[in-house]
């Protein structure tokens, strides 16, 4: 791997430790890694990135997806229901899907991921319908280019027990924890700087037994590896853990092993005072979910009392079918409008924003070696061109969020181009989506 030179930078967003905004620099990558900071670098064998006009920021991190539902967005009939009536009509569609299927939908969701920004995302694939398994999206993302963090999902408990899912998408829970191991085995790597990190993510409390959750725990726990499921994301939600445990999301969590700083929650809408506290003191980490919350109406996020109080917030795109797009600028962006409309219009910055959606992230994932650019640091790159319309007239280019492209111009992940002048440099992307069209067809066929 050649030595990347980004020249001319205007604006240098580093989210390092004192968030320094440098102008007029050059950044060298080297070995995966961010080797020089400065002005007037040599760059004697590297190759070099002409950045005049542009403003550079860490790449952004992805802290929640379900990567298999871009095969199914606006669906018919899924358009206008909330949570639980939104998964009743999805459910049967997706039984339908397999390896091919689960196959390009995450190419395509980890592409539209990296036009946006992104260079290291996650992903929550809970069922596993005709021979589908984990190991299909981890191929997708080393087909794209992108920094990965799988977690191995489930569904336990079917409709015949109470639970939401068809007993079609469900499976024994021996089975499951058999394959939390196999992949842990075959694809995690916990050293420094890893393409591949696998966690554990038991779907939610309305899906799984509390035997599950705790037996994932301590499996988790075991192999050093995260855990991750969905949490307080609506008011159904918060009804059916009163009803079904007789207590909040947020003790059921603690008494099952599911607080610390290796597990993060998926949307936590609903987090009251209590449990906010509890994730602070506990380190936990929050995916926040701003634009499939609107979508699904579930509400806003707590976000500015989940941030002062201390708590590990990143962003989630959420799958493609709850949120229909899986662009994580705008994300941020709606991150920072959503504060702003439940707390008022100095709630959040366009810097703090875009802080969740880079070292946040990096943080809520247990990867410090990400989300900042700092010598040392991996060399993920994002390459924001502000000479065009949207940021036309601004007296702030760094302010992104506020006046900003919505798609990168170039991306690096761990010093390697995945994006060059606004288009995918890893992938044919108009066969992908093609391709994505046509089983998208054929699945709407046999549903």
């Amino acid at each position: 791997m050649s030595d990347i030179l980004i020249r001319n930078i205007d604006t240098l967003i580093t989210m390092d430790d004192d968030r320094r905004e440098l102008t007029g620099v050059d950044l060298r990558l080297s070995g995966g890694v961010v080797a020089e900071i400065g002005q007037g670098l040599e760059s004697g064998t590297a190759e070099t990135v002409d950045a005049r006009g542009c403003v550079v920021t860490p790449g952004l991190v992805n802290t929640h997806h379900h990567l298999y539902q871009s095969m199914t967005r606006a669906v018919p009939g899924a358009q206008d229901a909330l949570l639980f009536g939104w998964l009743q009509k999805l459910y049967p569609i997706w039984a339908a899907m397999g390896p091919e299927e689960m196959f390009v939908s995450a190419q395509v969701g980890l592409a539209e991921l990296a036009l946006s920004g992104c260079t290291l995302s996650s992903d929550h694939l809970y069922l596993y319908p005709n021979g589908a398994r984990l190991d299909d999206t981890i191929a997708a993302a080393r087909e794209i280019g992108l920094r990965f963090h799988p977690t191995r999902g489930a569904m336990s408990i079917g409709e015949s027990d109470g639970g939401l899912p068809p007993d079609s998408l469900v499976e024994r829970e021996a089975d499951i924890l058999k394959d939390c191991i196999r992949v842990i085995d075959a694809h995690h790597d916990a050293s420094v700087g890893a393409m591949v990190r696998v966690g554990i993510a038991p779907c939610s409390p309305f899906s799984v037994s509390r035997d599950l959750m705790r037996d994932a725990a301590l499996l988790a726990r075991d192999k050093g590896v995260m855990l991750h499921t969905h949490l307080a994301e609506n008011e159904e939600d918060i009804a059916y853990s009163l009803a079904r445990f007789g207590c909040r999301p947020g003790q059921y969590a603690e008494d099952l092993g599911w607080t610390g700083p290796d597990v993060w929650h998926a949307h936590c809408v609903k987090l009251d005072g209590a449990e906010i506290d509890l994730f602070a003191r506990t380190r936990t980490g929050v995916a926040h979910c701003p634009c499939s919350n609107c979508r699904l109406g579930s509400g806003i996020a707590p976000v500015r009392a989940m941030r002062d109080a201390g708590v590990p917030v990143g962003l989630g795109v959420d799958g493609s079918a709850s949120n229909d797009a899986g662009n994580l600028i705008a994300e941020a962006r709606q991150s920072m409008l959503l504060q702003r409309v439940q707390n008022g219009a100095d709630a959040m910055s366009p810097r703090e924003a875009l802080e969740i959606a880079t070292r946040g992230g990096a943080d809520v994932l247990g990867r410090p070696e990400c989300g900042r650019v700092a010598v040392g640091r991996r060399a993920d790159i994002a390459i924001w061109d502000t000479r065009g319309i949207e940021s036309a007239g601004s007296w702030d280019p760094a302010a992104l969020l506020l006046a900003g492209p919505s798609r990168v111009r170039d991306l690096f992940v761990e010093g390697r181009q995945v994006v060059s002048d606004g288009q995918l440099s890893t992938v044919d992307l108009g066969q992908l989506v093609e391709k994505q069209n046509r089983l998208a067809k054929r699945l709407a066929e046999r549903t």
